[in-house]
């Protein structure tokens, strides 16, 4: 949407709020560059813009992650070329040395909506502006009144205030939260900017409850390699789920940093990897960075499948415990025991690599041994740690990590394990811990799951597809039904059907990602897949094509039946009577389901239902696709 409505409030506003500046230099050198200006000099070309333009804005592109779409643009302001104030460090920090700081923030705001009109551009429009100036401004002109006269729909819902956190009044928290309370009835919204920055983000965030938070780029840096900068923002996406506001991550530079953004579920980001700021901005994204987001969202823009005994990882057994160095002496990690009587476990860390393991039994037990407190107390703590503790990736299963622990020597089994992250410390976790959830998932499984093929049935299938579409990322879902299985059942006898059942559904498994699909039986001979595999149909033809010998082998094996053909069998039916059957086969009817496309559940089951029978009109294996349909 065009803001041509918004920019002229805009405008408006800030042009009632720009008062002439009168003021005295104080005289000062300030360095520019490889070029010295005193302070009158800076303030003469500070008057001189607020009374006569000469700024211009440049925009830099967000992005939203899930669809590779731009969400807007955020505003930024440029100083006159080659003029003393061209940097927008200098301009602010003179303003602000001269009591000017509202109003060259209030030309700046004019100038970037100004150019946003002109350059027709779409999407959100994000401003920055302190919140000192948003009040005063607020207070000073009729703002409200201005934009109510002639209001039309959504004038303002483009435009988002960004409040710079390090520029917060202490003291002014009630009149800043009416102020925006006043602008959201006209449309406009607010985003905290450089989150993480100060101390107090936290609060300030529940506190105003801004509808975007912007991540700093100190978090962003790097962040695939730093577990402690991946915890923080995957906390902040936590905390955005709560109070429904949206994170824009800062500062993207590099590919990685955006594949573990898109992995921690950011929605939105900007940075130089996506988009300079321009005069004149790309209207969406093109070469080489769109096929870069297009890998990263084929890799990471997933939602975690239902939790059961194969999919549920070590991390989330995490528990954070203080460290110790190698270097750390017996004395002193005894006395870290004793200062904490619940403490079992310290680990022995070396520069974010676990080197090994100090427990509380084991060290009380050998100072418990005579002279050995004396002898070894000031003695570094790698002389008595367990240098081969059980270690396991935060993505290892719970499955695979019961495996290593069981391996382990009885004495370690009972004792914490260590928990990595590609070889770097994160912290630790406990059997019991481990023992708990795996009971948990067992019982949640073995309640919802079908008890002839102990996949997930009904309930399961249907969160995990309404879980989905609320997460509005792409994919596939495919229903799969045995033809001719009611023949065959007849002919053979329910165990023989129950076999065919049981075969079908692990070839469906087989063939599917663990990591990415999920594989439900929904009753009797019909099952339902959820694809977010991009190979989803070279998965789909695997299926087929082990489908029908599958049926052959265990037809020969079990000798079913009088006499066996490719195309059919020769068996009794239930009046003795000797006739041909055809071969039980599958018929896969695939769905392709868009974000924004369905609403429900049942919406798409509806589909479904109609591409499995459009799939079986075609005799033996098939597979029909649905790409786009009419739901309604």
């Amino acid at each position: 949407m065009r803001l041509a409505y918004s920019a002229r409030i805009l405008i408006r506003m800030f042009q009632r709020a720009l008062p002439f500046v009168m003021a005295s230099p104080v005289l000062v050198v300030e360095p520019h560059g490889q070029r010295q200006f005193t302070h009158a000099v800076l303030l003469t070309c500070l008057r001189h813009i607020l009374q006569t333009g000469g700024l211009s804005a440049v925009y830099q592109p967000i992005v939203n992650l899930r669809s590779g779409k731009l969400l807007g643009y955020e505003g930024l302001i440029r100083g006159p070329i080659d003029a003393p104030l061209q940097a927008p460090a200098d301009l602010f920090k003179v303003a602000g040395e001269n009591d000017l700081t509202e109003e060259i923030e209030s030309l700046c705001c004019r100038t970037v909506a100004d150019q946003f009109e002109q350059l027709g551009l779409e999407g959100k429009l994000f401003i920055n502006i302190s919140p000192a100036v948003l009040m005063a401004i607020a207070d000073q002109l009729t703002l409200f009144t201005c934009i109510s006269s002639g209001h039309e729909a959504n004038s303002g819902r483009s435009i988002v205030f960004e409040l710079t956190e390090s520029h917060f009044p202490p003291n002014d928290y009630d009149k800043l939260d009416e102020v925006m309370r006043r602008l959201r009835s006209d449309g406009f919204q607010f985003a905290i900017d450089d989150l993480g920055e100060g101390f107090s983000s936290l609060r300030r965030w529940s506190g105003l409850r801004p509808e975007f938070v912007k991540i700093d780029r100190h978090f962003v840096r790097d962040v695939h390699g730093d577990a402690l900068k991946q915890q923080f923002i995957r906390s902040i996406v936590d905390i955005a789920r709560k109070s429904r506001a949206r994170v824009i991550a800062e500062g993207v530079e590099t590919e990685a940093e955006l594949a573990f953004l898109l992995e921690a579920g950011i929605e939105s980001a900007q940075g130089f990897y996506l988009g300079r700021p321009e005069a004149d901005p790309p209207r969406s994204l093109e070469g080489a960075v769109k096929a870069s987001l297009e890998r990263c969202m084929a890799l990471h823009a997933r939602l975690p499948l239902p939790q059961h005994e194969g999919r549920v990882k070590a991390g989330a057994l995490l528990r954070a415990v203080p460290v110790v160095a190698p270097s750390m002496s017996n004395n002193e990690v005894y006395e870290m025991f004793s200062l904490q009587p619940t403490l079992q476990t310290l680990p022995v860390v070396d520069q974010d690599k676990p080197v090994g393991i100090i427990t509380r039994a084991s060290l009380i037990d050998r100072f418990a041994r005579p002279y050995q407190r004396e002898l070894y107390g000031k003695r570094a703590c790698t002389l008595f740690m367990d240098d081969k503790p059980p270690m396991a990736d935060k993505d290892t299963s719970l499955q695979k990590l019961s495996h290593i622990l069981m391996e382990a020597d009885r004495a370690r089994l009972i004792n914490d394990f260590i928990i990595t992250d590609r070889g770097r410390y994160l912290g630790i976790g406990t059997t019991h811990d481990l023992l708990r959830e795996l009971t948990e998932l067992q019982i949640s499984a073995a309640k919802y799951a079908n008890p002839l093929s102990m996949l997930p049935g009904n309930v399961p299938t249907n969160q995990h597809v309404d879980q989905l579409l609320q997460a509005e990322v792409p994919f596939c879902i495919c229903y799969a039904d045995i033809d001719n299985f009611k023949p065959f059942n007849d002919v053979f006898g329910y165990a023989k059907g129950d076999d065919l059942i049981r075969m079908t559904g692990r070839v469906l498994t087989e063939h599917s990602n663990p990591d990415a699909d999920f594989v439900g039986h929904i009753g009797g001979d019909d099952f339902l897949l959820v694809f977010q595999s991009s190979d989803w149909r070279r998965r789909c033809e695997s299926i087929l094509e082990r489908f029908s010998p599958m049926v052959i082998s265990y037809m020969q094996s079990d000798h079913i039946g009088e006499a066996r053909v490719e195309d059919g069998y020769l068996a009794r039916d239930r009046k003795g009577r000797v006739q041909r059957f055809p071969l039980p086969s599958l018929s896969l009817g695939v769905v392709m389901v868009e974000p924004g496309q369905y609403e429900s559940y049942n919406q798409i089951a509806t589909v479904c239902a109609h591409a499995k029978l459009e799939a079986k009109k075609t005799r033996g294996n098939s597979l029909y696709v649905v790409h786009q349909a009419n739901h309604g």
